[in-house]
């Protein structure tokens, strides 16, 4: 008796799908046939009630009805939802003649603007960019770059201690150039940038924050000289403040080089005849730099009496605060709309 009933629903599942198309009418004849109290969910609760010489070949039975109605439904339900979305398609044309609405787009902040601008031009001069953690050790920070406990330099430097007097959130990106060299063991040429944010005690105004980013660069190698780092900063001061601007070298102090200078660039808004933005001097400092202090080549396992090197870092909110008039540091932090941003989003030559 069982096998007439499968035949018989074997029979309707032929033609059942052919003239079904919209999803309800199909969910429906879903639940008539695979639902709680369905054709084919009662016909294998049979099962019990066959002999069981034949209970093998009655759930083979049952099995194949079952996938007939499943790949029937599936392609069913294929071919209706095809159908859906061409008519949708076809009712949301899109008049291709007609002119698009212009969406408003993001653009760069200052700082990232010059951070990409500087490692473009230094990798292209055989530079790596390489990164380190802002919590650093004091061993880093301070002591293998010629600046001990004690050491009056700190106070210029003076930062935010994290564990007792071991870790610090670092005041320079200085502690990058120690892991490299630490890591080169003394052996391999050197050539690096090192951007990244710093802290430092600061007090909060116009010019100054407790929180800042800067690049640092490392050059070491042998038989390099003060010629060489005067090139490299005549290049990227041509690079952000244009072709016609002039740099000089004034002596300086720093721990971590000897001798150090300090790098201006001569006024982009007076031409050097002295205005407010310079001071009346005609120059305006950038950054700092210097060949490498040899006890820090010698802390950091390179002998000094066969390499050499210099240094040198730049504050780019600074370069930024020059570049694009901007008279508040603290403009660099705060919410900024497309609209404010977008004023930095100009061609360059």
């Amino acid at each position: 008796m069982y096998k007439d009933k499968i035949e018989e629903i074997k029979n309707e599942l032929k033609d059942l799908f052919n003239n079904i198309n919209d999803k309800q009418t199909l969910e429906n004849k879903k639940v008539e046939y695979m639902g709680k109290n369905g054709k084919i969910t009662l016909l294998n609760g049979q099962i019990r009630e066959v002999p069981n010489e034949e209970k093998k070949e009655f759930g083979m039975a049952v099995n194949e009805i079952r996938n007939m109605f499943n790949d029937g439904y599936t392609k069913t339900l294929e071919k209706i939802e095809t159908k859906e979305i061409n008519e949708k398609l076809n009712s949301e044309a899109i008049d291709v003649t007609l002119p698009g609405t212009k969406l408003p787009v993001g653009s760069a902040h200052p700082i990232e603007r010059i951070i990409e601008t500087l490692e473009s031009l230094l990798m292209s001069m055989g530079y790596d960019v390489v990164e380190g953690p802002e919590v650093e050790k004091d061993l880093y920070n301070f002591e293998l770059l010629n600046l001990p406990k004690g050491h009056p330099a700190r106070d210029a430097q003076d930062t935010f201690y994290i564990k007792g007097e071991e870790y610090l959130l670092r005041s320079q990106t200085s502690p990058v150039q120690v892991r490299e060299m630490l890591k080169h063991e003394g052996k391999d040429p050197i050539r690096i940038i090192c951007p990244g944010k710093t802290y430092r005690r600061d007090e909060d105004d116009a010019t100054h924050s407790h929180q800042f980013t800067q690049m640092e660069g490392l050059l070491v190698d042998k038989n390099i000289t003060l010629g060489d780092l005067k090139g490299t900063f005549e290049a990227v001061a041509k690079k952000l403040f244009g072709e016609s601007r002039e740099t000089r070298f004034r002596p300086s102090y720093y721990p971590f080089t000897e001798p150090s200078v300090e790098m201006d660039i001569s006024c982009f808004n007076c031409n050097g005849k002295g205005c407010n933005i310079c001071k009346g001097t005609g120059w305006i400092t950038v950054g700092g730099a210097g060949m490498v202090n040899p006890i820090v080549l010698k802390n950091c396992g390179y002998d000094p009496n066969k390499w050499n090197g210099f240094a040198f870092g730049f504050g780019i909110e600074r370069l930024a605060m020059l570049k694009y008039g901007i008279n508040d540091i603290r403009m660099f932090y705060v919410n900024h709309d497309i609209k404010t941003l977008e004023q930095f989003d100009r061609r360059e030559y």
